[in-house]
């Protein structure tokens, strides 16, 4: 038997309990939060993509409590109480994982969620939200979107307090002025004589979407690389980010997501970094046997980087330089990923319309 099925529940729960690196829920579903956190997680992320796919899989659960939403507010649209869900499973999660919050000083313990997609060019709209889901509950994390309107808001959220989770996000040059904009909001907040000791900020590298679109250009320009090749390509950007924000001392930390591979979990275990997973991602781990031990720092082979250059889009990703602010939102896995994200915020109104106003065809 190995040691993670005698001493420790499982793979993931042996890493929290061994190494730096934190595990988190990839969404606010009750029930899969409770399954992880009996494996050692101590946070949660969610998504409006989570919070569709969450809806359609607890309906049962949900229904009644829309229906019920209809007859407390009359005047509110789909919209409006589509949102209200979201808090409502917000507040939820967020009590799940208060115990943690109180454990971990604020640095963890925290229920992420994200701002409308909608909005992601105003950056008014994006702290108007956050400051409204930051009310929610004491441990509560707000996802903004690293676009060039995202970038701001980001400071100004954490001048005011908000923690923030940095999501929409695939490359070192949106990190970095993300890593910058936290910097420049706790130094404001210091300045102003205010605590930043309990606030535990996050950047997201959506390592997955990444690898995604490289995949996409390869048959877009019927390019061939060895096998494999491009599931390092979000790797290796997470790699060399995680260095430079060691070597400079920045007060966030980085976060996996968007998962496809178990090389997601696997080579980032051991840095002080955040691992969120979904729930099937998580028992997939959970029963890999794969072995618990640090590979953060394990560079990357030279012929799968070489391989990788061959890709415009990875050398814009992987350097410092290769993206400016004004061309955040026009990066193509921005670009893929604001398109769904937007996508599912339509949905959400649907699922909300079918129970406020049934389809009589049906």
């Amino acid at each position: 038997m190995t040691q993670a099925t005698t001493k420790y529940k499982s793979p993931l729960h042996e890493m929290t309990q061994t190494t730096a690196s934190c595990l988190w829920n990839d969404s606010a579903s009750p029930r899969e939060l409770a399954y992880a956190l009996e494996h050692g997680a101590v946070g949660a992320t969610c998504n409006p993509v989570i919070v569709v796919d969450v809806l359609k899989r607890e309906m049962a659960v949900w229904k009644e409590r829309i229906a019920t939403l209809a007859r407390e507010m009359p005047a509110a649209t789909e919209h409006e109480i589509g949102w209200r869900v979201v808090d409502e499973m917000t507040v939820q999660g967020a009590a799940l994982l208060a115990p943690a919050f109180e454990a971990q000083r604020g640095r963890n313990g925290r229920l992420s969620v994200q701002t409308d997609p909608r909005n992601y060019r105003n950056p008014d709209a994006i702290l108007a939200q956050a400051d409204h889901f930051a009310a929610l509950a004491p441990n509560i994390i707000v996802k903004i979107p690293v676009t060039a309107a995202g970038i701001p808001a980001i400071e100004e959220a954490t001048a005011r307090g908000i923690s923030i989770n940095a999501t929409v996000c695939f490359s070192l040059p949106q990190c970095v002025a993300v890593a910058e904009a936290v910097e420049r909001g706790l130094r404001r907040r210091e300045r102003a004589g205010q605590d930043v000791s309990r606030m535990g900020p996050v950047c997201t590298i959506m390592v997955g979407r990444l690898d995604d679109w490289l995949k996409v250009v390869a048959d877009r320009q019927e390019m061939s690389v060895d096998p494999g090749v491009l599931e390092w390509a979000g790797l290796a950007v997470f790699k060399k980010t995680y260095r430079l924000f060691q070597e400079r001392g920045y007060r966030i930390r980085l976060l996996s997501a968007a998962f496809r591979n178990h090389m997601h979990w696997s080579e980032l275990i051991g840095g002080d970094v955040v691992i969120s997973p979904p729930h099937a991602w998580q028992k997939r781990f959970n029963k890999s046997g794969i072995s618990v031990e640090s590979r953060i720092d394990r560079p990357i082979a030279p012929g799968v980087l070489k391989a990788l250059e061959a890709f415009d889009d990875y050398r814009r990703a992987s350097a410092e330089n290769g993206l400016s602010l004004e061309e955040f939102d026009g990066f193509p896995p921005t670009r893929r990923t604001l398109r769904q994200f937007i996508a599912a915020c339509h949905e959400l109104d649907g699922i909300v319309r079918d129970v406020m106003v049934p389809n009589p065809d049906l």
